[in-house]
């Protein structure tokens, strides 16, 4: 099936019926969607290596993952990834997933990026003066961040209101006296794990409460790290009051070790605050204080969005989402 015959069935020229199918930003919406339910009832497929040559892109994108973090079959990538993949597909558009070792300094995606096999990339993981952004931004290459960084020029970015989520979490607890306050967060320089410490930090500031150093752990992103320090906690002559965590492994171990030591209910429970829930799979099943963020299926949506509009030449200072996360409290916590 070619496109003059969409364009003759729907009254519209070829060049028009093909730019809607590129997804160029100057076709109606509602012509777009006339030509793409015309192809789609035609079973048109669009020859992708005509395609490449015509546009000159090659209808991929690379998501950069570094393979010193948490596992990708972790459900918060998992069902991002999944959506993401999906959403991109639908615009024939391929999602790569590209392992990142300390070591390489990006050296590979540069490559890819250098030769035209991918149009973009999706960077993670990022840290406060990202270098590996500013090399990207030196070259003129188009990425988008999952984080923010501090970098000389706008770029795209997505991000969630991390050091809101902590500061929650931490002014729930001191407005209801609760003042021996423990922190479990992860040990990476990431933008997001920072911002998830300072939020906790500036709460208790705000309440003029001081924090024991012995109760801020920076631990790597393990149930094992969460269930041995909190052990070691509760062992204290005067244990925490409430203990707030900054991802869902070491939420999970820290509410094994509470549930074990007979905290995790009744009137002796000991508040635990999760970011992002405990896993889905998770062995216990009395539920636990959540700081929450989107679906990642909403997140996956909304990041292909954003891909989508930076392959189309918006400007990439137009293109940064800020998301705030909210509190899923406990009946024992309200």
């Amino acid at each position: 099936m070619s496109l003059k015959a969409i364009a003759a069935a729907l009254g519209l020229s070829v060049t028009t019926v093909s730019r809607a199918l590129n997804g160029y930003d100057d076709v109606a919406d509602v012509t777009r969607k006339r030509v793409e339910q015309e192809a789609a009832l035609r079973g048109y497929r669009p020859n992708a290596a005509a395609r490449r040559l015509k546009t000159g892109r090659a209808n991929a994108v690379g998501l950069v993952f570094p393979v010193s973090t948490a596992s990708l079959n972790d459900s918060y990538y998992s069902d991002m990834l999944l959506t993401l993949d999906q959403r991109l597909a639908q615009h024939d558009i391929d999602l790569m997933i590209l392992p990142e070792k300390p070591q390489d300094q990006l050296r590979p995606p540069m490559r890819m990026l250098r030769s035209g096999a991918l149009d973009a990339l999706i960077m993670t993981h990022t840290t406060p003066y990202d270098l590996r952004l500013v090399r990207l931004q030196q070259k003129g290459y188009r990425f988008l961040t999952l984080g923010r960084s501090q970098l000389p020029q706008p770029y795209a970015w997505f991000d969630y209101d991390n050091h809101a989520g902590t500061l929650l979490a931490a002014e729930h607890c001191l407005q209801r006296g609760l003042t021996r306050l423990a922190y479990l967060g992860g040990c990476e320089a990431s933008t997001y794990i920072l911002d998830r410490r300072q939020g906790f930090i500036d709460a208790l500031a705000q309440h003029s409460t001081p924090q024991s150093p012995d109760r801020m752990a920076a631990l790597p992103p393990t149930r094992r790290s969460g269930y041995q320090q909190t052990l070691a906690w509760l062992a204290d002559a005067q244990p925490p009051q409430a203990i707030v965590t900054d991802c869902a492994p070491l939420g999970e171990g820290a509410a094994i070790a509470l549930s074990q030591a007979g905290y995790l209910r009744g009137p002796q429970a000991i508040p635990l605050f999760v970011y992002d829930g405990l896993p889905h799979d998770s062995i216990i099943d009395h539920p636990v204080n959540a700081i929450l963020q989107l679906t990642q299926q909403r997140l996956g949506e909304r990041v292909a969005e954003m891909v989508l509009q930076l392959l189309n030449d918006v400007p990439p200072g137009e293109l940064q989402t800020l998301w705030q996360p909210r509190l899923q409290l406990t009946s024992d916590a309200q």
